[in-house]
């Protein structure tokens, strides 16, 4: 096969993720938002946030509440700059790694993460003996549905339908300003340092693509990330190339210039030979669905759409 599934993909994402403290997460694959079982006395109706002891484990989830104006009593540690509703709370360490004596400490009543951390954490969160429930942000369409979750779980129905409406608003109207143009093919590559892999359609930022009429050049594959082959890669031969580094963004884009520059296969690309080959902004396009997802669909469509 010329395309190999990585099976370590989500441990070394995930972990130059945590080097950088962007909070975004792993990448391993899962079906959907789950929480491990919850205490009888959960069933009841849910309560307003005020009276509930929150603790958010990613960023990503954290500006999330932020937006739905949530009160938190826990914060990932995070080079990132927190929101400022969120100043002087708790700091329960990075996301791959939560701090949990800190987490217990704090005496929860919910505790929130992602999909692509649960493999890794939920056995950690029931060795502790804590509730934790993992956020999907896999696609723009799983995080509107978590925020309108998050909304009636903390009595912000209001505010996550405003969200919601302002997502949905602003992928119509840039819809509405690529009708009838032909979609581009496209490449995306997702580096760390050391290493990049290839984005497909399923992962979060090749989402945002499809969303906007990209094709993926990659095509039938369940997972978000495969293993590079830039033999097929060339053979696909992308109009558009985009480029995500994660991790330490600035290292990653000087690894990327070098293999561009290295490797001479690339140089048979047509999308280095018309220069449609764009490095993106790691605040935007992050590896799960965020807050900044309307700013990333406008940074794409010249991106996709010159």
């Amino acid at each position: 096969m010329i395309k190999k599934r990585l099976k370590l993909t989500a441990v070394i994402v995930a972990s130059a993720i945590v080097l950088a403290g962007c909070g975004n997460g792993g990448l391993k694959p899962q079906a959907g938002s789950t929480a491990t079982p919850a205490p009888a006395s959960a069933a009841a109706a849910p309560q307003e946030a005020k009276e509930r002891r929150i603790v958010s484990t990613t960023v990503a989830v954290t500006q999330m509440l932020d937006a739905l104006e949530v009160d938190l009593v826990g914060i990932p540690t995070s080079v990132k700059t927190m929101p400022e509703r969120y100043e002087g709370v708790t700091e329960v360490g990075n996301p791959m790694s939560p701090d949990m004596e800190i987490v217990k400490s704090l005496k929860p009543t919910d505790v929130l993460s992602v999909t692509t951390l649960q493999y890794e954490l939920e056995p950690v969160f029931e060795n502790a003996g804590l509730n934790a429930t993992f956020l999907d942000l896999t696609s723009l369409d799983d995080m509107k549905a978590e925020i309108t979750k998050l909304g009636n779980q903390f009595g912000k129905q209001e505010r996550a339908a405003d969200i919601v409406g302002e997502l949905e608003s602003k992928l119509a109207d840039i819809r509405s300003r690529i009708e009838g143009k032909e979609p581009p093919t496209v490449l995306i590559l997702l580096g760390v340092p050391g290493s990049y892999l290839v984005a497909t359609e399923n992962s979060y930022i090749g989402d945002l693509v499809k969303l906007l009429g990209g094709r993926n050049i990659v095509q039938g594959e369940t997972v978000e990330y495969l293993a590079s082959n830039t033999e097929y890669l060339q053979q696909a031969n992308p109009d558009v190339i985009l480029r995500a580094a994660h991790g330490m963004p600035e290292e990653v884009v000087q690894m990327f210039d070098a293999e561009f520059e290295k490797n001479d296969i690339w140089k048979h690309f047509t999308a280095v030979q018309t220069g449609r080959v764009y490095d993106l902004e790691e605040a935007l396009f992050g590896t799960t669905g965020n807050m900044a997802a309307g700013e990333a669909l406008e940074a794409l469509l010249p991106m996709l759409y010159p």
